[in-house]
């Protein structure tokens, strides 16, 4: 028996079933709109100085990122939400138009004041994409099959992180910053055409209402924490004002799950935390998205700084870590459909995320680009290995009814983590810097001297991960191997049931050789 005839055997009553052929299709619309979303969070970095340049405003370049990396991550729940009460394809089709109308301003700004808030539009619209690409897959596909396609998501998630330095330095030399944002508008034009001719999701009308006293909470103490932990970040101390804003945040945020108890149609049901796998996938999220943009952030800035190369050059130069992200993504997906096990995966991806983090410490400003090449290769693989496949934990453990903010939160706690972490790391790198730079200009002269200051600073923040992802480590063990369903109704064993032996033989014999 076909993987797609078992998917069609094993869709429960009422439910859609789709061929192997289809779900490529729904695919294509929705890998455009993740790659845009998640393109677009490091594709600006290297038109910031140039932005800043034109509009005469360094001192507020940094929020250009900021504001698009606050609104995706306070707004990831209510999507989650959104989703799962109105349909998930007209949700979906709702981000992208905003997305695209953020993207169309972003480029037609005038000055940074505006550039600033149309990033907040576009990273509306970015909350989106990414948490309902996920959590449709979650729709169409059971968990048992999910993983082969699954780890795609996680290739082109790390391939628009290391091309969107490569694809800006690009528009930056050759033409305009402005087409950072214009790039977006062909793709995402045919990510709705496509969505909307192959997308046809069964859905059933809810008369519940939206939490919105909830949604306010948690836009607004989510805003208010990561201004405060960025804005100490870019300074390297905790000024009176960080101090503030964080705990403005910090207060919304408990009054937030406060009123979460109460609410009859929550954001974030709290109810969702007493399923193990749940809560240690999102911790596992929020610890990895610490350390993961730590890598994607310093590295070109190493590479431009200290190498002295182009900013498309310095996205050549970390292919190698799309290169990891690729083949363990997808190499993951493909084994876990046809044993039906992941936890093995976690562990091995945290480990060697660990050893890689450990590896880059190592880096000197006469690193080899070949042994940088490795170097990264290590840290890339170790990500790419249990990135989507906790995602995938978490569909398999909630019920139907909860997948859209299952989902959501899985990617809400990555991006709140790695928000957190590059702010933290941000802020080791700094501090590091200035208070070395002066023993390695009387070292080695003005000229190498801030080099080595700088690659000292990195070389630190590196070594602050690399306990941080141990922690990763061995947090993963407490992740519950559950069997994965092969239908879209919720785990018949519950939450935490073993994978029988008896069954998974007989699946991989049903599942067969079949590959994508």
């Amino acid at each position: 028996m076909t993987a797609t005839a078992t998917t069609a055997a094993a869709a429960p009553s009422g439910f859609r079933t789709y061929t192997h052929r289809q779900i490529l299709l729904v695919m294509s619309g929705l890998m455009l709109g993740l790659l845009m979303a998640s393109l677009d969070q490091t594709i600006v970095s290297t038109a910031l100085t140039t932005i800043s340049r034109d509009f005469h405003r360094p001192d507020l370049y940094s929020w250009v990122i900021t504001s698009y990396l606050l609104a995706s991550t306070a707004s990831t729940p209510l999507y989650g939400k959104i989703s799962d009460l109105f349909g998930r394809k007209r949700i979906f089709q709702a981000a992208i138009v905003i997305f695209l109308i953020g993207s169309a301003l972003s480029g037609l700004s005038q000055n940074m004041y505006e550039l600033i808030a149309f990033r907040g539009v576009q990273g509306l619209g970015a909350g989106g994409l990414i948490s309902l690409a996920m959590a449709i897959i979650g729709d169409v596909i059971p968990p048992r099959d999910r993983g082969r396609y699954q780890g795609y998501f996680g290739a082109v998630f790390g391939a628009s992180s290391v091309l969107g330095p490569l694809i800006g330095g690009f528009f930056v030399d050759q033409a305009s910053w402005r087409w950072v944002f214009y790039v977006n508008l062909p793709i995402g034009i045919v990510a709705l055409l496509v969505v909307n001719r192959v997308l046809h999701l069964d859905h059933f009308p809810s008369r519940a209402h939206i939490d919105w006293v909830g949604a306010a909470l948690l836009v607004a103490g989510v805003g208010l924490l990561l201004v405060g932990v960025q804005e100490a970040g870019q300074t390297a101390s905790v000024t009176t004002s960080a101090l503030a804003y964080g705990a403005a945040g910090l207060v919304l945020t408990i009054i937030f799950f406060l009123w979460e108890s109460r609410s009859p149609e929550p954001i974030l049901p709290l109810r969702l935390f007493s399923d193990r796998v749940f809560t240690v996938a999102n911790l596992l999220a929020f610890v990895t998205g610490a350390v993961m943009f730590g890598a994607i952030i310093f590295l070109p800035q190493y590479m431009q700084t200290v190498r002295h190369v182009s900013p498309t050059m310095s996205g050549m130069r970390l292919l190698p870590l799309l290169g990891g992200m690729l083949f363990t993504s997808i190499g993951s997906g493909q084994i876990i459909s046809r044993t039906g096990r992941y936890k093995a995966f976690v562990v091995a991806g945290t480990a060697i995320t660990a050893v890689g983090f450990a590896m880059l410490t190592q880096i000197t400003i006469h690193t080899s680009f070949w042994l940088l090449s490795v170097i990264i290769f290590v840290a890339g693989a170790g990500l790419g290995m249990f990135m989507q496949t906790l995602v995938l934990a978490v569909q398999n453990s909630v019920q139907a009814k909860d997948m859209g903010v299952g989902t959501s939160t899985v990617t809400f706690f990555r991006n709140l983590g790695g928000a957190m972490g590059s702010a933290v790391l941000g802020a080791v790198l700094i501090d590091q810097e200035k208070t070395s730079v002066g023993h390695y200009i009387a070292q080695y002269g003005s000229v190498a001297g801030p080099l080595h200051a700088f690659t000292h600073g990195m070389d630190r923040a590196y070594l602050y991960a690399v306990p941080v992802a141990a922690v990763a480590f061995l947090l993963s063990f407490a992740l519950r191997e559950v069997k994965l369903r092969d239908g879209s109704h919720a785990n018949p064993l519950g939450e935490g049931s073993p994978l029988p032996l008896a069954e998974s033989a007989a699946a991989i014999s049903t599942v067969g050789a079949d590959g994508l």
